[in-house]
């Protein structure tokens, strides 16, 4: 049954919507796909994030006017499908290509388009072979992280060599002669005497020592014996002023 141009207008808008946001896309033709098989293509490609749909050539050439993709669609022939999507392009033509692999009889592709880049059949198989994103981003988190690991296990192996060697060594006894072999003295350099510095302390600031001695002796003197001694000094006075005094008169 023949499409009425409004039903035309409406699929051509619905295509274009999702079309609008896709990034790569591979184009191809089918004969004798049966429902089971085309199940099986759908859902390969909806687990690689990718859409599918069988197309008529002259309403998706109109759907993808303006889009990354449109170069791809114009021009097509015969019958033709599209897978398409705006995630890994990798993903996608691996998804095709390993369900082709086995359905060659029933799907070929026709070309295929990534970042506004058309490619030919033997470049989406090569695509197909190349490593995903994923892939690649664990590659790339590999050579970051790869010094730093065999850093590691250099240092990790020095020190487990070195433990080995010592062990060894210890088994055989190779180290006995040295643990029993005396130890010379080692004359040990005496070190030169410090001099405490005398801290000086000015004169006036010492305290002079009284001398209790002197007083405890003149105090244990007897009163009449300081008198004994004082009296011989009174008498010689006398006497010298009695030598001193003029004769007197007859």
């Amino acid at each position: 049954m023949a499409l009425t141009r409004a039903k035309k207008t409406e699929k051509v808008k619905a295509l274009a919507s999702e079309l609008e946001h896709s990034t790569s896309a591979i184009v191809g033709t089918f004969t004798g796909l049966t429902a089971a098989k085309d199940t099986g293509l759908r859902k390969a490609i909806r687990g690689a994030g990718g859409s599918y749909h069988v197309v008529k050539n002259k309403l998706v050439a109109l759907a993808g006017e303006g889009t990354q993709i449109e170069a791809a669609l114009l021009g097509l022939k015969g019958v033709s499908s599209v897978a398409y999507t705006s995630g890994d392009p990798v993903a996608l033509a691996k998804a095709l290509a390993g369900w082709v692999k086995d359905n060659s009889d029933f799907f070929h592709f026709k070309l295929g388009i990534v970042d506004g880049k058309l490619l030919s059949v033997d470049e989406i198989k090569a695509l197909a072979t190349m490593p995903g994103k994923e892939e690649l981003f664990s590659k790339l988190l590999f050579l970051i992280q790869s010094p730093a690991q065999r850093l590691a296990t250099v240092i990790n192996a020095a020190g487990r060599d070195l433990a080995v060697v010592i062990n060894q060594g210890v088994e055989k006894g190779k180290f006995a002669g040295v643990a029993e072999a005396p130890v010379a003295a080692v004359p040990v350099a005496e070190a030169p005497a410090v001099e405490a510095p005398t801290a000086e302390v000015p004169a006036a600031e010492i305290p002079v020592a009284e001398t209790p001695a002197v007083e405890a002796v003149a105090a244990e003197v007897p009163a009449a014996e300081a008198a004994v001694v004082e009296a011989p000094a009174a008498e010689v006075a006398a006497e010298d002023l009695a030598s001193e005094a003029p004769p007197a008169e007859a």
